[in-house]
């Protein structure tokens, strides 16, 4: 289960970043559009913060990954996305048709719910993983028999 999201004020205080209008209708359109690449956050923000340019979006975006307070996800093949979804280690689905996508709990539990086949050296923190394939929509329009699933 997901807690309940701080205003953004809150939130912003609390990633030692200073409140801001870009800042505060940044995390706005987020809430709003997890996953949002930043021209969609662009897009929302525009007419409610007059002369925001799509940079200061993206510059905004990046303050916000640079703090903790959002995670930029790189679909293979496709332009960042951003999420206010951290701490976790979450992973994502991926709709190879529209382009849609969901967050997958780590069915393993604690960070890194997966480790590497052998001994890497590495002192893993994270597993991050994509999975492709149909979103239910997509699946449903393609298929004139909609795969079954079960609860």
């Amino acid at each position: 289960m997901i807690p309940a999201r701080p205003d953004a004020e809150s939130a912003l205080r609390a990633a030692g970043l200073r409140v801001t209008a870009p800042r505060r209708a940044v995390y706005g359109a987020l809430v709003g559009a997890p996953h949002a690449r930043a021209d969609e956050v662009f897009e929302r923000v525009r007419d409610t913060v007059p002369g925001t340019s799509l940079q200061a979006v993206y510059n905004v975006l990046g303050d916000f990954v640079d703090a903790g307070l959002a995670r930029r996800i790189e679909p293979s093949g496709q332009p960042g996305r951003f999420e206010l979804r951290v701490g976790d280690n979450h992973h994502h689905a991926v709709c190879t048709s529209c382009g849609r996508v969901d967050d997958v709990d780590c069915v393993q539990g604690a960070a890194p719910c997966l480790h590497p086949g052998h001994d890497t050296g590495f002192v893993i923190h994270t597993a991050e993983v994509t999975f492709w394939g149909l979103c239910p929509d997509c699946a449903s329009a393609t298929s004139p028999h909609p795969i079954e699933r079960t609860p």
